[in-house]
């Protein structure tokens, strides 16, 4: 980036502020006439100046020049105009005024709006290039760089910056004009006149923006106050204990105070110097004003200057101040800015970004991997200054298999992370053939190089998004979309430097798998996971998906099959008292009130949890159906139960979880319910209300037991349902998608759909008994790697957070096989898995990887007897070793594979 703000905004935006500023010049001389009319409103119309040889009417816009005598002193008419009486003149002119203020209106318009736009767009580029050198932070930049930091720059910092490019050229050079014209129209009435205002213009120029520097330095100070003070108060918090056990309330009170004086004192002097810049500014506006009426006055006495030109002058004088003081405040954001910027670009210093590859070198060495790996001198020491690595040499041919045995020494790990180039900051040299591996271009490595760390990085998204992240290296075909759209989404991105690729093209190469299209690439996935171990999640993950029906009606067709087998399967078992089945006729007892009032899945949220009970629409139903004074007086009766079971109990009892539709928060408000209306009576008022009703909406009878519902509130409840239904749907977004037993519902997870109806809370081990029924009918109708796939989608969260350790690191390992890399390198990736399970992954990556290279730390020599070679790590020798065992189909090494030592110096 260039380091001149100036400069990187011309570089890329000069032909934008040029078209801008030319019609900022182009409407100057509309300006400058919606200036002259009030003088010839005057003198011509008011006065009658224009009617002074006793003429009854007068031209209107009669168009014309005289020549210079030189050139003869011709006049010229052009348009000899209308002949107006003196009241069709004065509307005339005044019309004239009108449309002169609406035409510069129009020209402040369109200027303002492509300020906007041309400060957004340069916004966009600026963003985009920080976040390409974010990219390019070279891996000692990321261990001494904040990535908040980064971010914070990135999303806010440069935010003021965006705001003042569309300004940076464009802003002082409309003000300037619009200061200019009238000024040059004062100087055409009066030269007198346009002196003074002149005089008392360069007076504002170079006084007020001197002043304001103070305030700028002034409020930084204050600025970097408020962050100190931010910052004390924190560390008082976090030290809070350490205060009260050594009584050091005294002194932390003292310290604020000192702090908060400080900070009083730097926004005393702000005031004292902001406003005495504001009194000093609006003097001197005013005091022009004084000059004219005196001055001016006094030449009007003087007949040298007629009222006409005094009032147009005034006028024109007041058009003077709003330019000069948006100038000041211009060059101050611009002193402000500036200083920005410079931050900006010191974050992002050259000697942090590595550098850029042109393609044609980057496609030379775009070759696989193979032949002799040669490291020669590799010298690399610890924070304390010990070797883990001191003039170490090895060579091996590639591909092969190689065991890294740590045995309990860093230099392992550290090795492998050099080999990935994790760790440039290392003395020596890599070499495969004649390339060395360090200068390798990124998008090379990225693509036959993968490395399998301890700390597996995810990002939010599904395990596909995951799973793929590495295939995503270009577009090969674009997705069909609306032609003025794309035309326009790329026109900008190319006038902001941003790339024209869509994330919704086609990024993966499906015909390098050996696959079509995405849905046999899931297989793929599917396959590939289920093999590492993640079959049974996959499939625990799917049951917990959706299907969509409209996109996929077939495989719809085939879960509703599954559904009528799997009840069959539980009749003809015996197990049908398992699950008690959604029927639109019968009450569900496993099930909550409001699931069976409303007999389907709400898809807003309006309509889900308590929110139900506030919902307009629903109380209107309830209200038809005559149940809102039952359900009410159940509320009242779960509330006293619930107050008198949990009373004396602390927050996380096991009876809270139980009875989840209370908390232990919320029973002091419950208790002021119930003292408020023991009874159920006509005057309770809506508040109330709602919060009794969202008792018994998530009531359950098999769960709870409080023996609240009986056949006859049953029957009710069953009878409103489409009550219910009508309701909602009068708007025709009923907010539910109801239960239909010939369709599947896409609102509801697979489970549910499968199963039709809740697992019975009375029967004992139920859960497991139902989930092994699922799974017996799932693979009988050939439907588990369907759900497998549908797995795909699950959320993997932040960083993986809603996946255990050993999900994480399948997923992440995935991520590496996927690509087919040339070289794999594990390095504590199966850290999270017991010895015989990580022993299972070890000669599933031996296969998955055959004619290919494996590099794997292993903490001893137990799982190593399979590699080709075993590199072992003392002293900061490395010594690598033929094994003799072969993978099979593997071919013999070279000779080139013998043993090297790297001896201590």
């Amino acid at each position: 980036m260039d380091k001149s703000l100036f400069r990187y905004i011309w570089k890329h935006s000069k032909r934008d502020q040029l078209i801008v500023c030319g019609v900022v010049l182009a409407s100057q001389p509309f300006y400058f006439m919606s200036l002259d009319l009030p003088r010839q409103i005057v003198n011509e119309a008011i006065q009658g100046e224009a009617f002074r040889d006793g003429n009854v009417t007068a031209p209107f816009l009669s168009l014309g020049f005289e020549l210079p005598e030189w050139l003869g002193g011709a006049s010229v008419q052009i348009f000899e105009g209308f002949q107006l009486s003196r009241v069709g003149l004065l509307f005339g002119l005044s019309s004239l005024f009108l449309l002169f203020v609406i035409i510069n209106g129009a020209f402040k318009y369109w200027i303002n709006v492509s300020k906007g736009v041309l400060g957004e767009r340069m916004l966009r580029r600026l963003r985009f290039d920080l976040f390409s050198m974010v990219l390019r932070f070279t891996p000692e930049a990321l261990r001494t760089v904040k990535s908040s930091e980064t971010a914070t720059i990135i999303k806010d910092e440069v935010e003021p910056i965006g705001g003042f490019i569309g300004d940076a050229f464009i802003t002082p050079v409309f003000l300037t004009m619009q200061a200019l014209t009238a000024l040059f129209f004062i100087m055409v009435q009066n030269v007198w006149l346009g002196l003074l205002a002149l005089g008392v213009v360069m007076i504002q120029i170079v006084i007020i923006p001197r002043l304001r520097r103070e305030l700028l330095r002034l409020g930084r100070e204050r600025q970097l106050a408020s962050r100190e003070l931010a910052g004390r108060v924190g560390e008082v918090l976090d030290g809070i204990e350490v205060v009260h056990v050594h009584n050091a309330h005294s002194w932390e009170r003292a310290e604020i105070g000192n702090r908060l004086f400080t900070l009083f004192d730097i926004r005393v002097k702000i005031y004292n110097r902001k406003f005495l810049v504001k009194f000093l500014n609006n003097f001197l506006s005013q005091l022009t004003p004084f000059f004219f009426y005196a001055i001016g006055g006094y030449f009007a006495l003087r007949g040298t200057l007629d009222i006409g030109q005094l009032v147009a002058v005034i006028s024109a004088y007041r058009e003077l101040p709003p330019p000069l003081k948006e100038l000041i405040d211009w060059d101050q954001q611009r002193l402000d800015v500036q200083v920005k910027y410079d931050q900006v670009t010191q974050h992002f210093a050259e000697e942090r970004l590595a550098p850029l590859v042109e393609a044609r070198e980057e496609a030379a060495q775009d070759e696989p991997l193979v032949g002799p790996l040669v490291a020669e001198e590799l010298q690399l020491s610890d924070s304390h200054g010990g070797a883990i690595l001191d003039n170490a040499s090895f060579a091996i041919e590639l591909p092969a298999r190689l065991a890294l045995i740590s045995a309990g020494s860093p230099a392992a790990s550290i090795t492998a992370r050099i080999l990935a180039r994790r760790i440039p900051g290392f003395g020596g040299h890599i070499r495969i053939g004649d390339r060395d591996l360090m200068r390798l271009p990124p998008s090379v490595a990225g693509r036959r190089i993968a490395y399998a760390g301890i700390d597996p990085i995810l990002f939010p998204g599904t395990i596909r998004d995951n799973v793929v992240y590495g295939l995503r290296f270009k577009p090969l075909g674009q997705r069909e979309e609306d032609r003025r759209e794309a035309e326009r989404r790329v026109a900008e991105a190319i006038r902001t430097g941003n790339p024209v690729e869509s994330i919704s093209d086609q990024w993966i190469d499906y015909s390098q798998f050996g696959v079509g299209n995405a849905d046999e690439f899931d297989r793929l996935l599917v396959d590939l996971l289920s093999r590492i171990g993640m079959g049974n999640e996959m499939y625990l993950f799917g049951l917990a998906g959706r299907l969509d029906p409209e996109k996929d009606p077939d495989l719809a067709g085939r879960f509703v099959e599954a559904r009528r087998r799997l009840h069959e399967t539980f009749q003809a078992s015996g197990m049908e008292g398992l699950v008690e089945p959604f029927d639109a006729d019968r009450y569900n007892d496993q099930a909550t009130v409001a699931e069976n009032l409303l007999f389907g899945v709400p898809t807003t949220s309006e309509l889900k949890g308590r929110n139900l009970a506030e919902n307009n629409e629903f109380r209107s139903a309830i209200d038809k159906a005559e149940l809102t004074r039952d359900l009410v007086r159940m509320g009242l009766q779960i509330a006293e139960t619930m107050t008198e079971i949990f009373e004396g109990l602390p927050p996380g009892h096991s009876l809270f979880e139980q009875f989840s539709f209370v908390g232990a928060e919320e029973l002091p408000e419950f208790e002021a319910i119930l003292r408020r209306h023991p009874h159920l009576d006509d005057d309770m008022d809506r508040d109330d209300q709602v919060r009794l009703l969202s008792l018994p909406l998530a009531y359950v009878e098999a769960r709870h037991r409080l023996g609240l519902l009986d056949d006859k509130l049953r029957g009710k409840l069953v009878r409103a349902r489409a009550l219910v239904r009508e309701t909602l749907e009068k708007d025709g977004s009923a907010g539910v998608e109801f239960y239909d037993p010939e369709r599947v519902c896409s609102a509801a997870p697979l489970r549910d759909n499968l199963l039709f109806g809740r697992i019975s809370y009375r029967v004992a081990n139920a859960r497991v008994r139902v989930s092994e029924a699922i799974s017996t009918v799932v693979k009988e109708l050939g439907l588990l790697e369907e759900i497998q796939r549908i797995g795909l989608d699950q959320q993997v969260g932040t960083a993986g957070r809603l996946l255990t350790p050993q999900e994480r690191a399948s997923v992440s390992l995935a991520r590496c096989l996927v690509k087919r890399p040339d070289i794999l390198i594990v390095d504590g990736a199966l850290a999270p898995f017991d010895e015989a399970r990580s022993q299972q992954m070890t000669e599933l990556l031996m296969e998955l990887t055959e004619q290919r290279s494996l590099f794997m730390v292993l903490p001893n020599d137990r799982q190593a007897g399979s590699f080709d070679i075993q590199m072992r790590f003392r002293d900061g020798q490395i010594t690598a070793e033929k094994t003799g065992s072969r993978a099979p189909g593997a071919d013999e090494p070279p000779a080139a594979a013998q043993t090297m030592e790297g001896e201590v110096a």
